[in-house]
């Protein structure tokens, strides 16, 4: 394994993946699997398994907890540091994008969450986002991410993995000179510490006035979708109410 530090950005790039189980504060239950081609990334906020293939993350590993949240302090796109950058996009690509494909910068680790954390700014890299359908960033998805931040207190946060599927052919983005491949879909796994669970996909094409509890899935359907393992958890009642479904 190959073990790559820069200093400055203090983030941590370790090429390529293994399958072992590898635990972080992001997934105290364990972080899914990393494809052996894979950027396995941590951050300060999250961890990332940059896909070099797709240009995309094929998941995000993050805790939302209430120390994180305040106001919102914009948008400042930047590129990982301790990413190859033929590995990811550049801010760039996605010039146009709205326009053509109708597709938003839609983030894996959402900005909101991390607004009052003095490391928002790495939710605004690239290799975070994803082009995600507007009417999906700002409809269910957007939603679910507020149930989520409403689901938490003080010493009782929640753990979530967003994740990309590719499951039909999508656009390609209008500006971009690499070759790419858009998600189709997209996965939210959200747990606690005792691996009480919700799980939910959502398509690209999902209409904005989606109610986001109507996109939950059982985990058979989820791990049958997903093309790498995931955290041991259990879906509960419990924890899809203090979701808000």
């Amino acid at each position: 394994m190959k073990l790559r530090h820069l200093l400055s950005a203090l983030s941590i790039v370790l090429s390529p993946a293994i399958s072992a189980n590898i635990y972080s504060p992001f997934c105290p239950l364990g972080c899914p699997e990393s494809k052996a081609d894979n950027n396995l990334v941590f951050t300060h906020i999250y961890a990332l398994s940059n896909n070099p293939t797709t240009k995309f993350a094929d998941w995000v590993a993050y805790e939302v907890d209430v120390v994180n949240f305040g106001p919102g302090p914009g948008r400042n796109w930047a590129n990982n540091p301790v990413l190859p950058e033929e590995d990811v996009l550049e801010k760039g690509d996605y010039s146009g994008a709205y326009n053509t494909i109708g597709a938003d910068r839609g983030h894996m680790a959402p900005l909101a969450a991390f607004a009052g954390s003095q490391y928002w700014y790495e939710t605004n890299y690239i290799s975070n986002i994803v082009p995600q359908a507007s009417a999906l960033n700002q409809g269910a998805w957007e939603e679910l991410e507020q149930a989520i931040r409403d689901g938490v207190s003080y010493g009782d946060s929640l753990f979530v993995i967003n994740g990309s599927l590719y499951e039909k052919p999508m656009a390609d983005m209008p500006k971009s000179n690499e070759d790419h491949e858009i998600p189709s879909a997209f996965y939210k796994l959200v747990y606690d510490e005792k691996g009480h669970a919700a799980a939910f996909i959502m398509e690209q094409d999902t209409p904005r006035t989606t109610p986001y509890c109507s996109k939950q899935v059982s985990l058979d359907e989820l791990k049958s979708r997903v093309s790498y393992l995931l955290p041991d958890v259990s879906l509960s009642g419990g924890l899809q109410k203090r979701l808000g479904c």
